[in-house]
């Protein structure tokens, strides 16, 4: 798009806006749902061409799929016999194809450069986030299945939206990418693992079966993205382009879907799970941080462990509700802990953003040659 087409995008989402604004006085919030959610579809197809609020693109987007599917949810629940949530793992699929299109051995470099940084981020990934779901969980007072979906988000791999707030906030991209990686790539044995153990009271745990699940939605489609990578390296630019925005849409659809399925739960204890969720995801940000101080790393590691813990992949934990037939319940934690770590996310990475820290020669040369292109695209 063209700068006059972007700001008149942007035109058009103050319009809808004040629309809106004026039909809630008038007339409530459901009658003013069409501007709304136009409101927010402008305002993340206009930020995209502002580098410094280019981060906040996907939050917003986020944003609109939410309001889209608690204003419309008959539109998003079925069509005839097709029920949208079967479209939930192909979409998984897709985009963990697209991670892997973007991956390659160069990635897992920091492994062997920087074992400890790793393997503290791991550590404390599925140590903190688990424990924290669990606790939370515990003491939330929430139905079984929807309590067992905070302790699922807490057991989840990291997300590559994580790698984008890495970016943003100045933290080591590197680490941040080889750490996601790790993560997903452990998370058929040990997500299924953590959960039988931590939610196995509330929720029947198939471990074999969510092992297979995972497999299937995430080891396998990275494994044929970076397969594709490697033979087809820098010949189809195009799929380069495209990937990052077919990832941020294929999760804006499943949050759609999975927020549609669950309405009547949400807004019954919308707010009692949103601040859990935001007790869980800040905590994450917070003892991650701590615990790379802990372990004397520096000021950049520190941010990145951050990240690292306090941000999931929500896609993969609805993806999994989804195969357990349980999207409207446990399905939810997930999709709220999503929109709240995108929000959290960017205004933590603007802050950060504002003290920057000092670069070092070895963390340059690894930086130079492990960040992805579509990381960093995604972000503007």
């Amino acid at each position: 798009m063209s700068s006059p087409v972007y700001k008149v995008v942007l035109i058009g989402g103050a319009i809808s806006l004040l629309m809106a604004l004026a039909i809630v006085t008038l007339k409530g919030s459901e009658a003013a749902a069409p501007f709304i959610v136009l409101c927010f579809i402008a305002l993340a197809i206009g930020l995209r061409h502002f580098p410094l609020v280019s981060g906040y693109s996907y939050t917003v987007t986020i944003f609109g799929a939410v309001a889209a599917a608690l204003y419309y949810p008959e539109y998003f629940t079925q069509v005839g016999d097709f029920r949208f949530a079967v479209l939930i793992t192909p979409l998984i699929q897709l985009i963990m194809f697209g991670m892997g299109t973007s991956m390659g051995i160069k990635d897992f470099a920091a492994v062997v450069k920087n074992p400890r940084g790793v393997f503290i981020g791991l550590f404390s990934h599925y140590m903190i986030m688990p424990a924290l779901g669990f606790g939370l969980a515990s003491v939330s007072g929430l139905s079984p299945e929807i309590a067992a979906g905070i302790i699922l988000i807490g057991c989840s791999p990291g997300g590559t939206a994580s790698n984008v707030i890495s970016y943003l906030a100045k933290a080591n991209l590197a680490l941040s990418i080889t750490v996601t990686a790790c993560s997903t790539l452990l998370a058929p044995v040990v997500t299924p693992v953590l959960m039988k153990f931590l939610a196995g009271a509330l929720i029947e745990i198939d471990v074999w079966d969510m092992m297979w699940d995972i497999s299937k939605m995430v080891i396998m489609p990275i494994g044929a993205g970076i397969a594709f990578n490697r033979l087809f390296h820098g010949r189809v630019k195009w799929l380069d382009n495209a990937m990052p925005l077919v990832s941020m849409f294929g999760i804006a659809f499943i949050v759609i879907i999975v927020t549609a399925a669950g309405r009547d739960h949400l807004l019954n204890i919308g707010f009692l799970l949103v601040l859990i969720v935001l007790i869980h995801n800040l905590a994450g940000y917070a003892l991650g941080y701590w615990t790379g101080r802990l372990f004397r790393m520096n000021e950049r590691d520190c941010r990145t462990i951050a990240i690292e813990v306090g941000m999931q992949n929500g896609g993969l934990a609805s993806g999994l509700a989804k195969e357990m037939g349980k999207i409207a319940t446990v399905g939810l934690a997930p999709v709220v802990f999503s929109s709240v770590m995108n929000i959290s996310g960017s205004l933590l990475a603007s802050y950060w953003q504002r003290k920057p820290v000092k670069k070092t020669k070895a963390y340059n040369e690894q930086e130079d040659a492990t960040i992805i292109p579509q990381v960093v695209k995604s972000s503007r």
